[in-house]
């Protein structure tokens, strides 16, 4: 393979030619931690039919269960859990208008998460053309469905789980109540349902100078900047910016 770029000059086109190397085993190396993720053994079965709280096709609460939440023929659901409320020791502003900005600092939603489903509302519609998608909260219903609106979300699967242990079994809640941003996949096995893959790196010890990165591969803010001379930025999202 032959490729170069206007006034580029061998240097460049040598140190470049090694990155692709690099990049070329990179994804090499993507597709066999995605291949070996396929070949699990068989997770555990979801000890209960946790029900959530969505908004039914009139607005009014709606009690939905897990397993309701597979359409027909799609046997995967994937699972974000919305730091809704917020990390207690997060202190980035809130919204700065709307009737989520009256809620107590502590009670608000978390600026990453929100920034991270940003992102994902776009890739929604796309994404569940083949795997279900959904996302829960500790909040209730009527907060995460203004902020929603308020966020101009409009293809996110929104769903209460104040009133089950969801968060606390699926490692999106600490044993003091905190909120956690944990990504889970369920698939549908016969009768069963059982958890597949969990973003247990969210847990694991990191780097110097990183963060987990357990969702990294899904976020296209983040890898925008790693293609840059400036690198990602010592930097956190926010709901707004000045």
């Amino acid at each position: 393979m032959s490729v170069t770029f206007p006034g580029e000059s061998a240097e460049y086109r040598a140190a470049r030619d090694r990155l692709l190397v690099q990049e070329i085993e990179l994804r090499r190396a993507m597709e066999t931690v995605a291949a070996a993720r396929r070949q699990l053994p068989p997770g555990g079965v979801v000890p209960e039919d946790y029900v959530f709280q969505g908004a039914g096709a009139d607005g009014v609460p709606t009690d939905v269960k897990l397993s309701e939440l597979f359409e027909p023929g799609q046997n995967s659901l994937v699972i974000y859990s919305f730091m809704f409320p917020r990390s207690s020791g997060d202190k980035r502003p809130g919204p700065a208008t709307g009737e989520t900005a009256l809620l107590p600092l502590e009670e608000g939603p978390c600026p990453s998460c929100a920034a991270f489903l940003d992102q994902l509302d776009g890739a929604a519609e796309h994404a569940t053309q083949n795997v279900n998608f959904a996302v829960v909260a500790k909040s209730p219903l009527p907060r995460i469905v203004t902020f929603a609106k308020e966020r101009g979300w409009r293809r996110l699967r929104l769903f209460s789980s104040a009133g089950n242990t969801y968060n606390r079994d699926y490692l999106a809640e600490t044993a003091g109540g905190g909120q956690m941003p944990m990504l889970n996949v369920f698939h549908r096995d016969g009768e069963a349902i059982r958890h597949f893959w969990g973003s247990e790196l969210l847990y694991a010890p990191t780097d110097p100078g990183q963060d987990p990165r357990h969702v990294g591969t899904l976020e296209p803010v983040w890898n925008l900047f790693d293609l840059t001379p400036e690198g990602r930025p010592d930097w956190d999202e926010q709901l707004s910016y000045s």
